[in-house]
């Protein structure tokens, strides 16, 4: 039978390849949302190679500790998960998680010698990402859910004053605080995870088409239908990487191919005639800036806010696309061209430009060919997408994960890939620590010290801040986030149990 299976990760910092899951909370649904058994909630063993970020165990309030007495390792929690709840014929769904929670699963698979890639995929299963689902529902269908807004400064484009207004937000939270829903403890795993769960409800009851196209749209082939460079055409598309002042929503064209089959798309909200002819230094840095990389995520935070004019789409990330003729229907009042900013004049406009200069498209192309996807890896753990294993790896990785202690202790597998020896000692050190040889063990240990070092600059140096305002008698940071005394004092505990111990 067909489900949704919902879940939500509270982690040790944002990196997937450097932080580690702490919680696990999923809960399975029929096809209709309604429950189907008993809510999962878990916590995962932080190993003795990891400081958390102090930030992050503020808002989740989960300890390294609390992980030690009550958490599996991480080899019980992957086994856990792929054969109990990642199932056949399970669409596993998150908010922001194709982004986030699954990059987390991924590398946490991979430390682990699970495929990192067929829980998302193999024997029908699939995934859906319902932040963007909701992105677009507000921009375009509207009616029947409460829509939060807060306030955030901004500068005036003719006066150069700040001024503070109020935009449009996405978050769960605040959503569900709009509409009623119970969500008291936000930043729960399970508590996010029920909210969800009735977030989405509210856009099937409210908008049931809209839920049911975005649904199938979750199927990179279907993607590939509307947005493909065999036959172009204008599309409407929700993303983070659009401006609130828009509901995070454009028409987009589809321009020239990018990395692994990823399409790169122009916003047809720019003409590129008046960009390329723009004497001011805006449009210029904005050009610039495109034809270099993508924005980072702490570019969107200055106050002179950058939104690409060119992005990357990949087909695989369930991206909320949709056919420009959606726009045409009226939501209230407006239609979905007056809700996004935009006319089909515009549009034609700006696509006539951009089609008269074929060597953009060519220049975009060739600069995105040149740029690696991903960082370099800083070790064979975060060398996830240095490459795919072979049948012969595959196979041996089976073997890896079947294998208790006293049988890893004389498993010494000729693995091909160069990565998976270093990988095994890991795996060893933190899930079966008397399976190590005594070389093993100090080769573990070399490797645990230099990854702590690597860990600890930020780690004080958030810890020293977070002390400083307790210091000068306040209770919260300068963004507001309640410090507790308690958990710092824990933190520091941990740091000073990691120590080797000749320290």
């Amino acid at each position: 039978m067909k489900s949704f299976f919902f879940y939500d990760l509270e982690t040790s910092g944002l990196s997937p390849r450097e932080d580690r899951i702490m919680q696990f909370a999923g809960q399975r649904t029929d096809m209709d949302l309604n429950p189907i058994g008993e809510p999962v909630n878990l916590l995962v063993k932080l190993t003795n190679d990891t400081l958390p970020s102090p930030g992050a165990i503020l808002v989740t309030k989960i300890t390294p500790q609390n992980t030690q007495a009550d958490g599996l390792t991480e080899a019980e929690f992957c086994n856990y998960v792929d054969d109990e709840l990642f199932t056949d014929d399970t669409c596993i769904v998150g908010y922001n998680s194709v982004r986030f929670d699954d990059e987390f699963m991924r590398f946490c698979f991979w430390r682990n010698f699970h495929d990192p890639y067929a829980f998302q995929w193999k024997n029908g299963r699939s995934r859906w990402d319902l932040l963007d689902v909701v992105r677009l529902t507000r921009a375009l269908r509207p009616e029947g859910i409460n829509w939060p807004t807060q306030p955030a400064e901004v500068t005036d484009k003719e006066t150069g004053e700040k001024k503070t207004v109020e935009i449009a937000t996405n978050r769960l939270e605040l959503i569900t605080k709009l509409n009623d829903i119970e969500h008291s403890h936000a930043h729960d795993a399970l508590a996010d995870v029920f909210a969800l769960i009735e977030v989405t409800k509210l856009i099937k009851m409210h908008q049931p088409k809209l839920f049911n196209y975005l649904y199938t749209m979750r199927d990179k082939r279907k993607v590939a239908e509307l947005v493909n460079l065999d036959h172009k055409q204008p599309f409407v598309y929700a993303s983070g990487r659009y401006s609130s002042e828009f509901e995070k929503t454009t028409v987009a064209f589809p321009l020239t191919a990018g990395r692994n089959s990823n399409i790169l798309v122009f916003d047809l909200r720019y003409n590129l005639d008046e960009l390329l002819a723009a004497e001011n230094e805006e449009s210029k840095n904005l050009l610039k800036e495109t034809i270099k990389s993508d924005a980072k995520k702490a570019e969107l935070k200055k106050p002179k806010t950058f939104f690409p004019i060119v992005k990357e789409l990949a087909l695989n990330k369930c991206p909320a696309v949709a056919p420009t003729g959606v726009l045409d229907a009226k939501s209230g009042d407006k239609t979905g061209w007056e809700r996004i900013g935009l006319t089909k004049e515009t549009i034609k406009k700006n696509l006539e430009s951009l089609l008269a200069h074929p060597e953009f498209a060519e220049r975009l192309r060739t600069q995105y060919e040149d740029r690696p996807e991903y960082p370099e890896a800083i070790d064979m753990e975060s060398a996830l997408y240095d490459g795919f294993l072979s049948e012969k790896d595959s196979t041996l990785c089976n073997a890896v994960r079947n294998a208790d202690a006293d049988r890893l202790a004389d498993f010494h597998p000729e693995f091909s890939d160069e990565r998976l020896p270093d990988l095994l000692l890991h795996y060893k050190a933190k899930n079966y620590p008397s399976a190590l040889s005594k070389d093993e063990s100090a080769k573990w240990e070399e490797y645990r010290l230099a990854r702590l070092n690597r860990q600890l600059p930020g780690f004080q140096k958030q810890m020293e801040e977070l002390q400083a305002c307790i210091s000068a008698g306040k209770d919260t940071t300068e963004k507001g986030q309640k410090i507790d005394p308690f958990i710092l004092e824990e933190l520091s505990l941990w740091y000073q149990s990691l120590q080797p111990e000749d320290y």
